[in-house]
């Protein structure tokens, strides 16, 4: 049975008519041609297809691309507008470390880049992905299963560890992609107010 859907792809509207079977994550790669979420499990155990449906992570795999007609969907790719667009929310300037980044990347990606966050890069566009939609779910107060008590008094490593353990890095490049995340709920402001992020 055939459906026909729109999508708004990274800020463009998209529409396109598709088999009721076909996964989000089919739609975007085979019919739209995003290509940044990968399919490696096709199960959704490895994280590398995880896209922001309403600003909330989803393995696109497991999500019937019909079931999201009108929804709002970013991607890697998008993730620099998105970082521009937080950035005019709190008074235009986005920071890296102190120094303002005008390189028009999302801070997740600027960090992931500067703590080399990375080896054969196929996982990335998930993490990345992932750790800004954790950063946001933090920022919200939202616990983990480490989290002791109702709201997390540090973005340490196993804070960090657990929530982006949906997203599994073959290379094992986690020494860097833990500090990558810290370092970018730092320059980006994500922590929640008051919340201590190590570093």
């Amino acid at each position: 049975m055939m459906s026909e859907i729109t999508v708004h792809v990274d800020g463009t509207p998209r529409r396109l008519t598709v088999d009721t079977r076909t996964t989000l994550l089919d739609a975007l790669r085979e019919r739209l041609g995003v290509t940044s979420p990968k399919k490696g499990c096709d199960h959704g155990q490895c994280g590398a297809c995880t896209v922001l449906c309403g600003d909330r992570r989803v393995l696109s795999c497991l999500v019937l691309a019909v079931t999201q007609d009108g929804a709002r969907v970013v991607t890697a790719e998008g993730l620099a507008a998105r970082g521009q667009h937080d950035g005019e929310r709190h008074g235009g300037e986005r920071h890296d470390g102190g120094q303002r980044a005008d390189d028009g990347l999302h801070p997740v990606q600027r960090a992931f880049i500067d703590c080399d966050a990375f080896q054969c890069g196929y996982c990335t566009p998930g993490q990345v992905v992932s750790a800004v939609g954790m950063l946001d779910e933090f920022a919200l107060g939202w616990p983990s299963a480490v989290t002791e008590g109702t709201r997390p008094p540090r973005l340490d490593h196993a804070e960090v560890a657990e929530r982006m353990s949906g997203n599994l890095c073959r290379c094992a490049a986690y020494v860097n992609i833990v500090p990558a995340v810290q370092r970018a709920a730092a320059a980006s402001g994500t922590a929640a107010p008051g919340a201590e992020v190590a570093g």
